[in-house]
């Protein structure tokens, strides 16, 4: 088995929640009824820019969650995990920040993916506070374990985040080309209800987790039309860079510069594009030099 990437794996994990936000509640705490949300990451990272590099696979976010029957503001923070280890402490800490920033109730999680399949749970509380009546206080998180859920469970649930985490959980008796199949066939059939940003993570992630080889991954492809879905994926990369191609032409400020800057920025928004998924270990190096080649032959 190769070696996974680490920071490609918590890039691909946090852009899933982000993608799928409320499929992943729905599917981890179907009793809680979420209402609008909206991501902190950026403005948390301004207020507390220590903690940049050991953030970097968290999410924050400002949700509305029903609470005695009423909706009311929770601060979350998810925390990614690609191995055991112990994080009560760490995610105290990070609740104190959390409540600081926004002086709202806060619900910690923390997502394992990593492949083990453990015989004893990790800690889900943190012993932090003293009282004469109370003598230990604890801090309670929630705590998912991806691979304690198998994969065959997940590919009959509709939710395509399920059938993407199918992929890492627990695949016991599953072909690996029956999972890859599955996923593609359940994102040719939905194409038209999914964002480009979705199945862009979908070829990424599929890329990154299957465990077939790449002829047989073809096959497949073709047996469920992706390619016309991948097609679909590349022109959103095309109109991402298009997009930044012209506020970049816009900048040049001289009419008689603007075709040329339209031209020139089309071409370096597409590069900036490329760029930033291979800074967020999402592309490899062989794909980016890829893109980057064709588009600037194109």
């Amino acid at each position: 088995m190769k070696p996974t990437n680490p920071k490609t794996h918590d890039s691909l994990f946090k852009w899933l929640i982000t993608s799928f936000t409320r499929e992943f509640f729905a599917h981890y705490f179907p009793g809680i009824k979420i209402g609008q949300y909206r991501f902190l990451d950026k403005e948390f990272l301004r207020k507390y820019e220590a903690l940049k590099e050991s953030l970097k696979g968290d999410l924050f976010l400002l949700m509305e969650v029903e609470i005695d029957h009423n909706f009311q503001e929770v601060a979350i923070q998810i925390e990614h995990q690609s191995e055991r280890e112990e994080v009560a402490k760490r995610l105290f800490e990070y609740l104190c920040y959390v409540w600081l920033l926004k002086q709202k109730p806060v619900w910690s999680i923390v997502i394992y993916t990593d492949d083990a399949l453990w015989r004893k749970p990790v800690a889900d509380q943190f012993c932090y506070g003293f009282s004469s009546v109370q003598p230990k206080q604890y801090f309670h998180f929630d705590v998912i374990k991806v691979n304690r859920e198998t994969s065959r469970d997940l590919l009959n649930k509709h939710s395509l985040l399920c059938k993407l985490l199918a992929l890492k959980a627990n695949d016991e008796g599953m072909a690996p080309e029956t999972l890859v199949y599955e996923i593609y066939q359940a994102v040719a059939q939905m194409k038209d209800q999914l964002t480009a940003d979705q199945l862009l993570l979908v070829k990424q992630w599929v890329d990154f987790y299957k465990k077939v080889p790449e002829p047989v991954l073809q096959q497949i492809k073709q047996e469920v039309n992706m390619e016309l879905v991948e097609t679909t994926i590349s022109e959103h990369v095309y109109n991402q860079g298009k997009a930044e191609g012209k506020a970049e032409g816009k900048a040049e400020g001289l009419a008689e510069g603007l075709a040329e800057g339209l031209a020139k920025g089309i071409l370096e928004g597409q590069l900036v594009v490329l760029e930033n998924l291979h800074q967020l270990g999402i592309l490899s190096d062989a794909q980016k030099n890829s893109m980057m080649a064709r588009f600037s032959r194109s």
